[in-house]
């Protein structure tokens, strides 16, 4: 690709689809087309964008792009598809069903030239820079980091399959791997090294809905995760790491804020007519693989990071399955089960 204004199609006309679909318009990108299981749901949205409502096996129907934002179980399918087609692909996550599916995915993007983004749009949120930014200067004083914090608290979605059993897992796999994904980038910031180990306890009656997570690294740090579908009306979203000399807070939910050592941190002003789009990382995503693309560089967020994820969930919830044992990553699981049915058997 050789144009800084691709084509995009959506596989997929959910809320998620939405987001990447402002997104691509705000940096003056064209929606070609938008596919979707429901057939009411892709002529909405296709009329709303302008764009042609296609089956999924019409896709990429000519874009340069692909959106992938189906259900988990459906994500190689619809990935391999489209890079075996041509197309390019933003995944969204949770990568995949199982690490198996993981594997292939990651060799697949190899031999398609590594056009394939693990949509964690956090990664490319300013409020993330701007925190991995003051991370890595405390790290590069001597100020070791002894404490990382990280939670995503909210109501259970009112759309969606989330808490079925196809879904593959429930409030750490689809929510918690925001906050895993962004522990782990803190972490690598702060010289703490990767996720060694996971003690983790769910709840929940068919999937989970709660989940608590203490990670230790290879530096010793250990940082908890907190991811919960059984939250107040208004989301908490908040992030707090701290050494000796210095205290970094984000606030992400309900409103965007940052503070080190007391003091707010100015964040950039968003210009876009939909400020979540570009707060929370879409549009920064979108124009970063764009780029990526045109440079036939392999994204920052690529497939392999994506597996990484997966594979620290995985040991998430083997620890689980063992009363919240210290389980190593990678957990040595069985690759062809979901993370729930490595909770829950069949």
């Amino acid at each position: 690709m050789d144009s800084s204004t691709p084509t995009v199609a959506l596989c997929g006309a959910g809320m998620i689809a939405s987001a990447h679909a402002l997104a691509a318009r705000s940096m003056g990108a064209h929606v070609v087309a938008v596919a979707s299981r429901s057939e009411q749901s892709r002529t909405k949205l296709a009329a709303d964008l302008g764009a042609r409502a296609v089956e999924y096996s019409r896709l990429p129907a000519g874009a340069d792009i692909v959106v992938v934002a189906t259900p988990p179980g459906q994500h190689f399918e619809h990935a391999a598809h489209a890079l075996e087609r041509g197309a390019a692909v933003i995944l969204e996550k949770p990568l995949v069903l199982n690490l198996n599916e993981a594997d292939r995915l990651v060799d697949l993007a190899a031999r398609h030239g590594e056009r394939l983004l693990y949509a964690e749009n956090l990664a490319y949120a300013p409020v993330t820079h701007a925190i991995i930014g003051l991370v890595a200067r405390i790290a590069e004083r001597g100020s070791t980091i002894d404490h990382l914090q990280l939670r995503t608290i909210q109501p259970l979605p009112t759309w969606g399959d989330f808490t079925t059993v196809e879904w593959g897992g429930g409030a750490l796999y689809d929510l918690g791997i925001h906050p895993l994904a962004l522990a782990v980038l803190i972490g690598r910031a702060a010289r703490a090294g990767e996720v060694v180990s996971v003690e983790s306890v769910l709840r929940g009656e068919t999937t989970d809905t709660h989940a608590e997570v203490i990670l230790t690294f290879a530096s010793g740090l250990k940082g908890t995760v907190v991811a919960s579908w059984e939250g107040a009306e208004v989301p908490c979203w908040d992030i707090q790491v701290s050494s000796a000399t210095d205290v970094v807070r984000a606030e992400l939910l309900p409103s965007l804020s940052l503070e080190h050592n007391g003091d707010a941190v100015a964040l950039p002003k968003t210009t876009t007519s939909v400020p979540m789009i570009e707060s929370f990382g879409y549009l920064g995503q979108m124009r970063a693989f764009v780029d990526d693309l045109i440079n036939h560089r392999t994204p920052f967020m690529d497939a392999a990071f994506g597996r990484w994820m997966l594979e620290i969930a995985c040991a998430c919830y083997v620890s689980a399955s063992r009363d919240g044992t210290s389980t190593p990553v990678p957990s040595g699981c069985d690759r062809t089960r979901s993370p729930l049915r490595l909770w829950k058997a069949d």
